[in-house]
């Protein structure tokens, strides 16, 4: 996997990708928040479809997974700064 971004049209690139993933991610988060508030956990069980709700759980550990992965180096100092 690349660590970084080397070429100027990488970072861009990636920085547009990273608002689009931006307002997704939000989109998503709007989503389930609508079905999280009318419906209890068991309720989405007894109705779902199981492979539906077992392809979302994946993906919610998946995402979880990457943002654990860029957090950490968040919170690392980078160049001998401090955490922010």
């Amino acid at each position: 996997m690349n660590s970084g971004v080397k070429e100027p049209f990488g970072a861009a690139r990636l920085a547009g990708e990273w608002t689009a993933l931006g307002i997704e991610l939000l989109r998503g988060q709007c989503a389930m928040d609508r079905v999280r508030l009318r419906y209890s956990p068991r309720d989405i069980v007894a109705i779902g479809e199981r492979e539906t709700l077992k392809r979302a759980l994946a993906s919610a550990h998946a995402l979880h997974r990457f943002f654990l992965q860029f957090g950490a180096q968040i919170e690392q100092p980078e160049d001998g700064q401090l955490a922010r």
